[in-house]
């Protein structure tokens, strides 16, 4: 069986590698309002960096089944090399394909990776959420009302009420979730898309984000499992079904649509290792910044087993068709 610590030391900075590259070939579509092309360039370039690794890999959350190929779909195998890792992956090349094709804030390219069976397979559907940062772990409830979970919030930061700030998905779906929120004295802010990121904000100090709720991906669920977990914080999340076709699905796949899933049950695996790379510029991660001769990325990775959270500052130099990448 393969050890934590060599899991992680060996894929920690392949995983970074794999979101860099994702999030430079997309940075050339940002702003030209073609979110087809943006994710169309992340994916291909994701697949090839993947399929570069020592892994032998099973894309368990992706963006689409085998017949919606060139997306990176359920189930596809990646990787090659000698030592062939045995990993489950889960992928969102381009976290926010509207708002990079805008070139509007928090577009990233996102990996994570676990053990076989160390992330949840779950199915694309909406999930309703509750993301809350480290001091509130284990002291929320999905079920509660939202007054009662921003006053154990609160508490558990040490402020008041009226300091936090709760990122929302700009749905109408969301009318009465926000007017609860407003209700208990808490400030809203509205995302057109980028849950993973605005939960990984969340539970990182120093960003003005103190906790996300309301319905989004499943898959961004499992996602944002995965950070959650190497970081500490807690999602809750229940699947919400909204067709019959979807709650067979959701059953065929040993499911409950009563039940309160934790980060525990989302992301199980011992054997994490989760990386975002910022695309466009957001509170957490700085965009793709483009040079003469080469780019500059922003990333984030971590791991479950080491515990460390790591800012990686990567220049990609490009000369005579040769990149060259020197990380600070």
């Amino acid at each position: 069986m393969t050890s934590l610590s060599s899991l992680e030391q060996a894929l920690v900075l392949e995983t970074v590698r794999v979101t860099e590259q994702a999030a430079l070939a997309a940075s050339r579509w940002t702003g030209k309002g073609d979110k087809h092309e943006v994710d169309r360039a992340a994916t291909e370039a994701m697949r090839e960096a993947l399929n570069a690794l020592d892994i032998e890999g099973t894309v368990v959350i992706g963006e689409g089944e085998m017949d919606e190929a060139p997306m990176l779909y359920i189930g596809e195998k990646v990787g090659g090399g000698a030592r062939r890792f045995p990993i489950d992956i889960a992928v969102d090349p381009v976290e926010g394909t509207t708002v990079a094709a805008k070139g509007l804030p928090n577009g990233i390219a996102v990996i994570a990776i676990a053990e076989r069976g160390g992330l949840m397979h779950a199915p694309d559907i909406y999930m309703d959420k509750l993301v809350v940062p480290p001091p509130a772990a284990g002291r929320v409830r999905l079920d509660w009302p939202v007054e009662a979970n921003l006053n154990v919030l609160a508490q558990s930061l040490e402020r008041a009420v009226e300091d936090l700030v709760v990122v929302v998905l700009d749905r109408e779906r969301h009318e009465t979730l926000i007017q609860s929120v407003r209700r208990a004295g808490a400030r809203v802010k509205l995302i057109e898309q980028g849950d993973v990121i605005a939960s990984l904000a969340a539970a990182v100090r120093g960003t003005g984000v103190h906790a996300v709720m309301g319905w989004g991906g499943a898959p961004e669920g499992v996602i944002t499992a995965a950070a959650l977990k190497c970081l500490g914080g807690e999602i809750q999340g229940r699947f919400m079904p909204e067709t019959a076709e979807q709650r067979e699905r959701l059953r065929g796949m040993g499911l409950d649509e009563m039940q309160v899933y934790t980060t525990a049950d989302l992301a199980p695996g011992e054997q994490l290792v989760f990386s975002a790379t910022g695309i466009t510029d957001g509170e957490l991660l700085q965009g793709v910044r483009r040079f003469g001769g080469g780019a500059r990325t922003h990333s984030v990775v971590m791991g479950h087993a080491s515990r460390v959270v790591r800012f990686i500052d990567s220049v990609h130099l490009e000369e005579h068709g040769a990149r060259v990448t020197i990380r600070v």
